[in-house]
């Protein structure tokens, strides 16, 4: 994987035009954005960009509007918030087809160290296509083209890989040169003991992964929903259990492979059981494989979060994807804290693959005791299955 790229600090933008692909993709409710991490995060790179004197266009998608116009997903809220964060003006440029004649004329405007920003990518049909008409607009208003957004790192689309055709410099912002260092070294070069934890309802979406790093890691911890597809697999016990019996033979291969390997893969030993899907519900604790009808698994056991806690404590780099249980009901949040714990407490580099995991530390307070949160859930995964971004390899290399 060619993960040296050269990013924003390769280059100086004095007096050029660039185009910034960013991820400003927030949660909005009622025109107001309920969380703006990924517009602070950008700041950085941008804030280089102006310190350049470059002419600093933005463009980002937000939500699925699906190739059409849809005023609710328009990126105006996001300029609002981005011109008191930068304190300067972010001009919005809004155009229903992202670049017409209006856009490129307020381009053409621009003084050097000027922002502005283009309407929601997505309202272009051709972007999630990679059409290269589209990849031509958007290459038609730019010298310099930097990828900032790691977040849709592993979808080729036109703003963030169909435009690099056409544009001679394109390099990466810190925010992606961020996440190569951390998820990218953590697989191909990792600081031993190494050290993985899966979570997560099911095995099948994490089928690559485990695969993958059974051939990169010491220890493998497997919590989550998907343990209980790996304990009936062993012939245990699973009442209600999500299970995915298409891989009860997957499982028992993977473990096979990890005996194999001199990997140690760690399952749960015991469960906090429920008798029904909600937090008020009946609860006990059982020994792996003895959930009884009617009862279903929600979340790993004291004498697992032991186990678990105990083979992070020694580690150099730890990787987290995936909450051990049912985490948004807070009586089945227990495993997954004491992991986020155990990882606030070790010295390794603990990186956390974005989505579910990402938002259960920061919820469970440990975010700024973690070396490294990836912004990009789906993105993050596809590093963990060794497979190529084609955001990342769009970019030039040194």
């Amino acid at each position: 994987m060619g993960l040296n790229k050269k990013s924003v600090d390769d280059i100086n933008v004095k007096g050029q035009k660039v185009l910034v692909r960013c991820d400003f993709n927030v949660p909005l409710q009622d025109g107001k954005i309920t969380d703006e991490n990924r517009l602070v995060a950008a700041l950085p790179t941008i804030k280089k960009l102006i310190a350049d004197g470059g002419k600093i266009i933005l463009c980002s998608h937000l939500g699925k509007p699906k190739g059409e116009p849809k005023p609710e997903l328009s990126l105006a809220p996001v300029a609002k918030r981005l011109t008191e964060l930068l304190g300067q003006e972010v001009k919005f440029v809004p155009s229903p087809v992202v670049v017409d004649d209006t856009v490129k004329a307020a381009v053409d405007a621009m003084k050097d160290g000027e922002v502005i920003l283009l309407e929601n990518t997505r309202y272009r049909a051709e972007e999630t296509k990679n059409g290269d008409e589209f990849s031509k607009d958007l290459a038609s208003l730019c010298d310099v083209f930097v990828n900032d957004a790691f977040g849709t790192a592993h979808r080729a689309h036109c703003s963030n890989v169909g435009v690099t055709k056409y544009v001679d410099t394109a390099v990466v912002g810190y925010l992606m040169e961020k996440e190569i260092a951390f998820l990218g070294n953590a697989v191909e070069n990792p600081e031993r003991p190494f050290v993985a934890i899966l979570g997560g309802a099911k095995v099948s979406s994490k089928i690559s992964v485990i695969n993958n790093l059974l051939d990169k890691v010491d220890t493998l911890i497997i919590g989550g929903g998907m343990s209980y597809t790996f304990s009936k697999a062993l012939g245990g016990h699973i009442g209600n259990s999500l299970c995915e019996d298409d891989y009860l033979q997957y499982a028992l291969d993977m473990l096979k492979k990890a005996e194999e390997k001199g990997v140690k893969l760690l399952l749960p030993v015991d469960n906090r059981i429920g008798d029904d899907f909600s937090n008020d519900c009946n609860i006990q604790v059982v020994k792996r494989g003895c959930i009884p009808d009617g009862w279903e698994g929600m979340d790993i056991g004291p004498e697992t979060e032991k186990i678990f806690s105990d083979a992070v404590k020694d580690a150099k780099t730890v990787v987290w994807n995936g909450p051990m249980g049912c985490f948004e009901m807070p009586n089945f949040a227990h495993g997954t804290e004491e992991v986020a714990k155990a990882l606030a407490e070790t010295d390794a580099t603990t990186i956390i693959g974005g989505g579910d995991s990402a938002a259960a530390v920061n919820i469970l307070g440990y975010g700024d005791k973690m070396t490294h949160i990836s912004t990009g859930g789906g993105a993050s995964l596809e590093f963990l299955e060794g497979k190529e971004l084609p955001g990342v390899a769009a970019a030039n290399d040194k």
